[in-house]
C-alpha cells in the first residue's frame, strides 16, 4: 500500500492531474510554444504525430450490465466511456476532435486556473490531430491493438500526444476512462461525472474488469455489432478492422499497473507497458510470462521502489526497463507539453510555476514526447508486428535522455 500511495496516487495530489508534486525546474526554452487565436488568446498545442497516416477518432458509451459500479449508491450498472484512435483513409468534410468535450472543457478550465492560481479565460484547449468520425482505412488483416489507461484521478484524454502517434504508424488504440475515479467523464448529451479520491486497491481491481469488459465489446464491435448504448452511428469500416489476436496495452500510473494486471488475468493482451506506475496486484507477486516494458521518471526505478524490483523478478518473459532523464511523473502525460506552454504563456505565480515544476520536471517537452513515442512504438512494433528495429537493443544517440536500466 504505501507503493501505491508513494507512486501511483501522484496522479491524484491534483484536481484533473495538472498541478503535482516530486521534483525539478522547469526549463521550457525547447518546447512548443503555444498558438495564437486572436488579440490576447492563446491555443495550447500537441506535437503532431510523426506516422504516416491520418487520424480518425470516435467516442463509444458502454454499459455493462452484468455488473454494479462499486463507486456509487444506490447500485446501478457499471457504464464507461472510451475512445477509438485509427488510421483514417478521408477526412474531407470532417472536423478536427477536440482534446475534450465542451462540458469537460469549461469544468477543467475552472481547475486549472484554480490550481495555477491565474485565470484561464484567455486561454484555449488543444484540439487533436484526428478527424472525429472519420471512415477507416481499412486493411485485409486489420490493425494491431492497443489498450491505454489513464493515471489516478485523471482523464483517457492525458495520453492523447502518445496514443495519436501510435494510431498514425497504424494502430488502432483504445483509451478508457474508468468512471468515478476518473477526474472528469462526460458522457453524451453533456452528463458529467467527477471522481472522487478513490481506494487505489479498490480502483486497480475495477480497472483490471473494466479492461476485460471493454475488450469484450471490441470483440463485438470487430464482428459488426454497435456497442454504444445510445446506438450513435460508428466510422466507416470500423467493422473488422481491429485484428484482435495482437493486442497489447499500456497505461500512466495506476493505469501502467492496471496494464500489468489486466494481463495477469486476460491472456488476449500479449504485450504490456507501465509508465512511472508501481505494480500493487497480485501480478507483483505471480509475474508474467509475456513481454513487459517500464518507463520510469528520473527518480523513479528498481532501486527504490521495491514493487518494480519484486514484479521484475517475477518477469520470465521479454523485459526491459528505461529512464527518463531530468522528467516527473507527469512528464509521461500530455501535462508535459501543455503545463510548458501554460508555463511560458502566462504570469504564473511562483508557487504555481514550482507546483507545475515539480509534476513535469526539468526535461523539454518536445524531446520527451518524441522519446515516449519512440520507445513505446518499438516495444509494441516488436511485440505485436514481429518487427525489430533494434531502439531497444540499447542506448540511442537519437534519444540521449533515455537510460537503459540492467
Amino acid at each position: 500500500m504505501r507503493d501505491i500511495t508513494r507512486r501511483s496516487v501522484l496522479a491524484a495530489a491534483g484536481t484533473a492531474g495538472l498541478v503535482l508534486a516530486t521534483t525539478g525546474t522547469v526549463r521550457a526554452a525547447g518546447a512548443a510554444p503555444a498558438e495564437e487565436t486572436g488579440p490576447g488568446r492563446v491555443r495550447l498545442t500537441l506535437p503532431a504525430p510523426t506516422g504516416p497516416r491520418r487520424i480518425g477518432t470516435t467516442s463509444l458509451h458502454l454499459i455493462d450490465r452484468s455488473r454494479r459500479d462499486p463507486w456509487v449508491s444506490p447500485a446501478s450498472p457499471r457504464e464507461l466511456m472510451i475512445s477509438v484512435w485509427y488510421p483514417a483513409s478521408d477526412t474531407h468534410g470532417r472536423r478536427r476532435a477536440p482534446w475534450l468535450p465542451s462540458v469537460s472543457t469549461a469544468l477543467y478550465g475552472r481547475q486549472v486556473a484554480q490550481k495555477l492560481m491565474t485565470s484561464m479565460d484567455d486561454v484555449d484547449f488543444p484540439v487533436t490531430h484526428a478527424w472525429q468520425g472519420a471512415p477507416v482505412a481499412v486493411r485485409r488483416r486489420g490493425a494491431p491493438v492497443v489498450l491505454f489507461s489513464p493515471g489516478l484521478n485523471t482523464m483517457r484524454a492525458m495520453g492523447t500526444a502518445l496514443v495519436e502517434d501510435l494510431a498514425a504508424h497504424g494502430y488502432v488504440v483504445v483509451t478508457i476512462d474508468h468512471t468515478h475515479e476518473a477526474s472528469i467523464v462526460e458522457f453524451p448529451g453533456g452528463r458529467v461525472e467527477v471522481g472522487p479520491d478513490p481506494d487505489p486497491l479498490k480502483a486497480l481491481r475495477v480497472r483490471e474488469t473494466d479492461t476485460r469488459f471493454v475488450l469484450n465489446e471490441l470483440e463485438r464491435l470487430n464482428a459488426g455489432r454497435n456497442p454504444d448504448a445510445g446506438g450513435r452511428r460508428l466510422p466507416h469500416g470500423l467493422r473488422g478492422s481491429l485484428d484482435l489476436s495482437r493486442i497489447g496495452m499500456f497505461g500512466h500510473s495506476i493505469g501502467g499497473d492496471t496494464a500489468a494486471g489486466a494481463m495477469a488475468r486476460d491472456r488476449r493482451i500479449l504485450a504490456g507497458a507501465d509508465l512511472d506506475g508501481s505494480v500493487n496486484g497480485t501480478v507483483k507477486d505471480t509475474g508474467l510470462d509475456r513481454p513487459f516494458l517500464l518507463m520510469s521518471n528520473s527518480t523513479h526505478g528498481r532501486h527504490n521502489d521495491p514493487s518494480w524490483a519484486t514484479f521484475w523478478s517475477h518477469l520470465r518473459g521479454w523485459r526491459l526497463e528505461l529512464r527518463l532523464h531530468d522528467s516527473a511523473h507527469q512528464t509521461y502525460t500530455d501535462m508535459s507539453p501543455l503545463g510548458q506552454q501554460l508555463e511560458k504563456a502566462l504570469p504564473l505565480p511562483p508557487e504555481a510555476v514550482a507546483a507545475l515544476t515539480d509534476s513535469i520536471g526539468t526535461i523539454d517537452a518536445g524531446r520527451a514526447v518524441a522519446a515516449q513515442r519512440a520507445y513505446l512504438r518499438a516495444f509494441f512494433d516488436l511485440h505485436l508486428r514481429g518487427r525489430d528495429d533494434h531502439l531497444l537493443s540499447g542506448p540511442s544517440p537519437r534519444y540521449p535522455d533515455i537510460a537503459f536500466i540492467p
